[in-house]
């Protein structure tokens, strides 16, 4: 195999595939990147036996042929090329090696055999649809923030993507819990998803998928079946296992009955939180929220460290409320506002807080109150 190809693009294709690659591993050939070159292109497989990934770039092939070398070893080595150099990878089965060259450098690496490298079982995908970049974005990006870490709740770890019903019709919907917070966020559903069994996208899948969906006039085609699912642009192809569990049913913890409203700038609220939150002690992160006609104090009093206060101008009708929260989960629910107000709906200082962007009922936000 010989092939030539521009330094950023291979970068691009080599810098996707490490990402997928687990650093430790037990089995030698799942660290490395199968490279195939045949015709004027070149493609850059990676998998965990979780993920898959293949990135397919523009190369100029002197000699068709398919390798293995460390993705890592590859990525660090090109990442650190200069600008705009042409880099020749050439390899020699009979050594095993192969050789990068660009400019006066030159590298030799050792390879695995191609045929050692697993290739992701095929599958039967019951329904597809394609959708817009900006789109799936908003749906993974909003929801991701409130995926839980905790191993044991394994059918939490992800991000669960599923038609459902919204005034009066279906949308295609993300969600993610991890018991203290909840993310539910809607948009239009794409024409072939009617039929889509609903899926748990592992955490990993997700971040993978962010540095695919950076294009804004890009359409992504979503391939779902009950065991896998697919996202392709016309190069880069993810297909990953999903979350084999059920997801609890999170309609029950969103509050229906909140009648106390509170509006407030977000940018403002979250740079409020953050400051106050200095003080407060690592463990439990509490802020107290003390609302009164129009006026909102935040405050918080750590014995250990110190205590602060701040007031801001809010809309607020309602009767006197004091409530806690953890102040991470608080900034993390007001950094995904994008228009100017944030809108909580709160009932006692005991139950679930909502949170929505002004009128925008497409993204929902529940957090769970503290005692402070």
């Amino acid at each position: 195999m010989k092939l030539s190809i521009e330094r950023a693009t291979l970068l691009k294709a080599v810098a996707q595939a490490q990402s997928v690659v687990e650093r430790r591993n037990t089995i030698p050939i799942l660290a490395n990147v199968l490279i195939e070159a045949e015709g004027s292109d070149a493609t850059f497989r990676a998998t965990d036996l979780d993920i898959e990934v293949v990135d397919k770039a523009p190369a100029q092939v002197e000699r068709a042929g398919a390798t293995t070398v460390s993705a890592v070893t590859l990525n660090e080595i090109v990442r650190k090329l200069p600008d705009g150099a042409l880099v020749t990878l050439t390899e020699d089965s009979a050594s095993g090696r192969l050789t990068i060259e660009a400019g006066r450098s030159n590298f030799s690496l050792a390879t695995l055999p191609k045929e050692d490298f697993p290739v992701m079982a095929s599958s039967d995908y019951a329904a597809n649809f394609s959708a817009p970049a900006p789109v799936l974005r908003r749906l993974f990006d909003k929801s991701k923030f409130a995926i839980s870490t905790e191993e044991t709740r394994y059918y939490l770890n992800g991000v669960y993507m599923h038609v459902s019903e919204a005034d009066g019709g279906k949308v295609l919907r993300c969600v993610a819990t991890d018991g203290h917070r909840l993310a539910r966020i809607d948009a239009e559903l794409p024409a072939g998803a009617e039929d889509m069994a609903g899926v748990i996208v592992p955490r990993k899948t997700v971040g993978e998928l962010r540095k695919l969906l950076d294009d804004d006039d890009m359409k992504i085609a979503v391939s779902v079946s009950e065991t896998k699912i697919r996202f392709a642009t016309p190069d880069i192809t993810l297909t990953s296992k999903v979350i084999d569990g059920t997801f609890p049913d999170y309609t029950r913890v969103i509050p229906q009955g909140n009648t106390r409203k509170l509006e407030v700038d977000a940018s403002e609220f979250a740079k409020a939180v953050d400051r106050v939150a200095t003080v407060s002690s690592e463990r439990s992160r509490a802020v107290k929220l003390q609302l009164d006609e129009d006026r909102l104090i935040l405050s918080v009093n750590a014995p250990d460290s110190g205590a602060a206060e701040e007031e801001l101008a809010v809309a607020y009708g309602d009767e006197r409320l004091e409530i806690g929260f953890n102040a991470k989960y608080l900034l993390e629910i007001a950094s995904q506002v994008d228009r100017e107000n944030a809108v909580f709906m709160f009932n006692s200082s005991g139950d679930p807080t909502l949170m929505r962007e002004g009128n925008d009922t497409s993204a929902v936000y529940v957090v769970m109150p503290m005692r402070v």
